[in-house]
């Protein structure tokens, strides 16, 4: 459950509010009275979740992503080395 904090509150106490969205890499909801509401949020995280969104645009590609984290989860797949995975894809290193 995001932190939820409202308008003045958010205004006196940004730089708590800042670290404590590094810290727990949580939203923090500001509350503003006829008003959206607007989150505090790490970059990294907005990142990740763009670039996931991103990715499951394409239905093919999100079926692919949602079969692979089936397999980590049903723990089906075998540890291969790099040189496994380059004889696999006949990807070989130039001398």
């Amino acid at each position: 459950m995001p932190i939820q904090t409202n308008y003045t509150e958010a205004c006196k106490n940004f730089g708590k509010i800042y670290d404590e969205a590094i810290k727990s890499r949580e939203p923090i909801v500001i509350n503003r009275e006829g008003a959206e509401s607007v989150s505090v949020i790490p970059t990294a995280e907005l990142n990740s979740i763009l670039e996931t969104a991103y990715l499951f645009q394409s239905p093919e590609n999100a079926a692919r992503i949602l079969d692979a984290l089936q397999r980590v989860k049903a723990k089906t797949n075998k540890a291969q080395t790099i040189e496994e995975l380059r004889k696999k894809f006949g990807l070989y290193t130039l001398a």
